[in-house]
C-alpha cells in the first residue's frame, strides 16, 4: 500500500520535488554577500545612523539616478526626517556630480557628518580614504565626513525577492503560451508556430497604433484595441491551423511548421524589414509596467490564466472533451464528442495565448519586434512536457505545466548566474525534452501498472 502511494505521488508530483531540489541546489551554489539597496534597507540605515550617532547629525544622501536608487534615497531621507535628523540634501548621479556637490557644500561651509549611500556607490573613488582626506583638508566642515551604508549579510542570491520576481516575470510569456500548448499536446497535437505568432502579435500591435490609431496621440483605449486586434489575428491563425489539421487531415507538425514560417515572414514584412517598429504612444507600457500589491501585472495575468485553465480542464465539458480526443479520437467521436470543433478550439486558444504573449512583449519593449519569440516554441514545448503532459496525448495537467515552466525558469536563471550562453542553454532544453519523454514512457510501463494494482 505504501509503495503504491509513493509511486502515485512520484507520478503526479515528481516534478514538484525536482523543482524544490533545483531551488535548494542553486541556493547553496549562490550563497554570497548580499548588499541591500531597497527602500526597507534605506529606512533601516537611517535608524542605525540615528541610534549610533544621535539626532544631531547632518546627512547627505547619495545614490545613482535610477528608479530603484531614487526610492532607496527617498526612504532614507523620509526616515531621517521622521527621526529628527537633518538631511543636508540628496545627490542622485555619478562620482563626478557627487564630488561637485561636496565641493559646493564645503565652499558654503555647510556641515556634513555622514554620507548615506549603498554598497555600490560607497566604492566610488570619491569616497576612498585618500580623496576624503583631501576634501577634509580643503574644507574643514568635511574633515570628519564618514560614509555609511546598509549592513550586508550572507544569503543565496537566488533566493532574493528581486530575483524570484525576475524569474517569474521573465518566464511569464513562455508560461502563458504553455497554457495553450498544453491543450494542443493533450489532444496529441503539436504547435510549432507559437514563437512566430508572438512576434506577429507584437508587430500587428505596433502597426495598428502607428498607422491607424493615432501614433503618439493614441489613447490608452486605442492601444488596448490594437492589442485585442493582434490577439484576434493570432487566434484566427490558430483556427486556420486547426482547420488544416481537421478538415484537410494535414499532420499538426506540418501545418504549424508552415504557419510558423508564414507568421515570421509576415512580421518582417509588416515591420518593413526593420529590427523593431517603435510604438510612440506613451500608454503602451502600462500593461507591462503596472503592478498589483507590488507584483508585476504579467505575473498576475499568468497566475490568473493558469487558475482559469485548471478550472476549465477539471470542471467543464470542454476539458473532458479535450482529454477524450487525446486519449482516443475515434472513441471520442463515437461518444458524441465534437472532435473537429475541439481541435480547432485548442489551436485557436494556443494562438490566442501566443498573441497575449506578443502584446506583453510589445508593452514591455515599446516596439513590435519581428525577432520576438525566436526559439520560444522549444521552451514552451519543454515546459509542457517537463510538466508531465504526454506527447502521446490524453494526459496532462495545468499545474504540471506551471511547475514545468518554473523548472525551466529556475534552470535558466541558474545558467545565467553561471554565465552559460544561450546556445548551450538550447542544448539543455533539448536534453530536457528527451529526458521528460523518456520518463513519460517509463511511467507508462512501470508506475501506471503498479498504481492500478
Amino acid at each position: 500500500m505504501k509503495n503504491r502511494i509513493f509511486k502515485i505521488l512520484i507520478a503526479d508530483y515528481g516534478m514538484v520535488f525536482v523543482l524544490l531540489f533545483l531551488c535548494v541546489l542553486i541556493s547553496v551554489l549562490t550563497i554570497s554577500d548580499i548588499h541591500p539597496e531597497d527602500p526597507r534597507s534605506g529606512r533601516r540605515l537611517a535608524g542605525l545612523m540615528v541610534k549610533k550617532y544621535g539626532k544631531d547629525i547632518n546627512v547627505l544622501v547619495v545614490a545613482r539616478d535610477i528608479d530603484a536608487d531614487r526610492k532607496f534615497a527617498k526612504a532614507i531621507q523620509e526616515e531621517l526626517t521622521r527621526l529628527g535628523a537633518n538631511v543636508v540634501g540628496t545627490e542622485l548621479g555619478d562620482p563626478y556630480s557627487v564630488r561637485q556637490r561636496l565641493e559646493k557644500i564645503g565652499a558654503e561651509s555647510v556641515q556634513v557628518d555622514l554620507v548615506a549611500t549603498h554598497n555600490f556607490s560607497s566604492k566610488w573613488k570619491i569616497f576612498s580614504g585618500e580623496t576624503l582626506k583631501k576634501l577634509g583638508t580643503n574644507h574643514p566642515v568635511l574633515e570628519k565626513l564618514k560614509v555609511v551604508r546598509p549592513p550586508s549579510y550572507r544569503w543565496p542570491t537566488f533566493l532574493t525577492r528581486q530575483n524570484l520576481i525576475s524569474i517569474l516575470n521573465q518566464n511569464a510569456p513562455i508560461a502563458i503560451m504553455a497554457i495553450g500548448m498544453t491543450l494542443v499536446i493533450i489532444t496529441a497535437g503539436i504547435d510549432l508556430s507559437v514563437g512566430s505568432l508572438m512576434a506577429l502579435a507584437a508587430v500587428v500591435s505596433a502597426v495598428c497604433v502607428q498607422e491607424f490609431l493615432g501614433a503618439a496621440q493614441a489613447s490608452g483605449l486605442s492601444v488596448m484595441l490594437a492589442f485585442v486586434i493582434a490577439m484576434v489575428v493570432c487566434a484566427l491563425s490558430g483556427v486556420f491551423a486547426g482547420v488544416m489539421i481537421t478538415v484537410f487531415k494535414m499532420p499538426p507538425f506540418v501545418a504549424t511548421l508552415g504557419l510558423m514560417m508564414v507568421a515570421r515572414g509576415a512580421s518582417y514584412i509588416l515591420a518593413g524589414g526593420a529590427d523593431a517598429l517603435k510604438i510612440e504612444a506613451t500608454s503602451v507600457g502600462a500593461l507591462y509596467s503596472t503592478s498589483i500589491l507590488g507584483i508585476p501585472s504579467q505575473i498576475v495575468i499568468m497566475v490568473a490564466l493558469f487558475i482559469l485553465a485548471h478550472l476549465v480542464m477539471s470542471h467543464t465539458s470542454f476539458g473532458r472533451y479535450v482529454y477524450a480526443v487525446g486519449g482516443n479520437e475515434t472513441a471520442a467521436r463515437l461518444s458524441g464528442v465534437p472532435v473537429v470543433a475541439v481541435i480547432i478550439a485548442v489551436y485557436a486558444i494556443c494562438g490566442l495565448s501566443a498573441g497575449l504573449a506578443g502584446v506583453l512583449d510589445a508593452s514591455h519593449f515599446g516596439t513590435g519586434r519581428p525577432k520576438a519569440g525566436e526559439f520560444y516554441e522549444l521552451q514552451v514545448i519543454a515546459a509542457v512536457v517537463v510538466g508531465g503532459t504526454s506527447l502521446m496525448g490524453g494526459e496532462g495537467k495545468m499545474f504540471g505545466t506551471f511547475v514545468g515552466a518554473l523548472i525551466l525558469g529556475v534552470i535558466q536563471n541558474g545558467l545565467n548566474m553561471a554565465g552559460v550562453d544561450s546556445y548551450r542553454q538550447m542544448v539543455i532544453y533539448g536534453g530536457l525534452i528527451l529526458v521528460a519523454v523518456l520518463i513519460d514512457q517509463l511511467k507508462k510501463k512501470v508506475i501506471k501498472p503498479a498504481a492500478a494494482v
